[in-house]
């Protein structure tokens, strides 16, 4: 869920107050001292916008396919006074190809589960392309693993997702993997993140 300020055009939602520090930790474990971030889905911005604060020598890349998450996405960058925040890309992950020809990382937050599996396998095959050997694809969000949730709130948050869209729905784990592996990226690490969330490491194969 998310509010929206009509003066500034600015989204916000809730849960990345809640979350961005965990994902923020985890990330300064995985991501290059330098170089070009790629965040897929960026949604309202404020997640690009928390860590290209706490991480300046990187430059960050955001995208989204709907018009109002680009423009939340700058009002919060300019707000921000973000030097290293790319203009907002027009880009859905599903479709190709994408508007970009290399990055360094790929972070992609909540996106898979509120999306069609179209979007997990083009991020893969995207991702495959554009990263360099052993750069990060970085996943975050609620997986099935070994065919079951990992908790009873994943269970009633994939129910309500399909209710809402048939084609969305919590991921198995080991079907992400393996779409990935077919692109050439190798699940690198599994991180352990508060409300029983992952952090899903991927690295291209050189």
């Amino acid at each position: 869920m998310q509010d929206w300020d009509a003066r500034t055009e600015a989204l916000v939602a809730p849960a990345v107050a809640r979350n961005r520090e965990a994902i923020l930790a985890a990330l300064r474990g995985v991501l290059p001292t330098s170089g070009t971030i790629l965040e897929i889905a960026s949604g309202t911005g404020e997640h690009v916008v928390h860590f290209a604060a706490a991480l300046p020598g990187l430059t960050w890349q955001p995208s989204d396919p709907e018009p109002a998450y680009r423009r939340s996405i700058e009002v919060h960058a300019r707000a921000a006074g973000s030097a290293n925040i790319r203009p907002p890309l027009d880009l859905d992950a599903a479709t190709g190809p994408w508007p970009i020809d290399r990055a360094d990382a790929i972070l992609c937050i909540n996106m898979i589960h509120i999306a069609p599996w179209a979007a997990t396998l083009g991020l893969m095959r995207q991702a495959g392309r554009l990263l360099p050997p052993g750069g990060p694809l970085f996943l975050y969000g609620a997986f099935r693993e070994n065919g079951r949730h990992t908790a009873p709130s994943n269970a009633d948050f994939d129910a309500d997702l399909q209710a809402r869209d048939a084609r969305w729905g919590v991921r198995d784990l080991e079907a992400v993997a393996g779409v990935a592996e077919d692109q050439g990226l190798r699940l690198d690490r599994r991180i352990a993140l508060p409300a029983n969330n992952l952090g899903l490491v991927f690295r291209r194969t050189a």
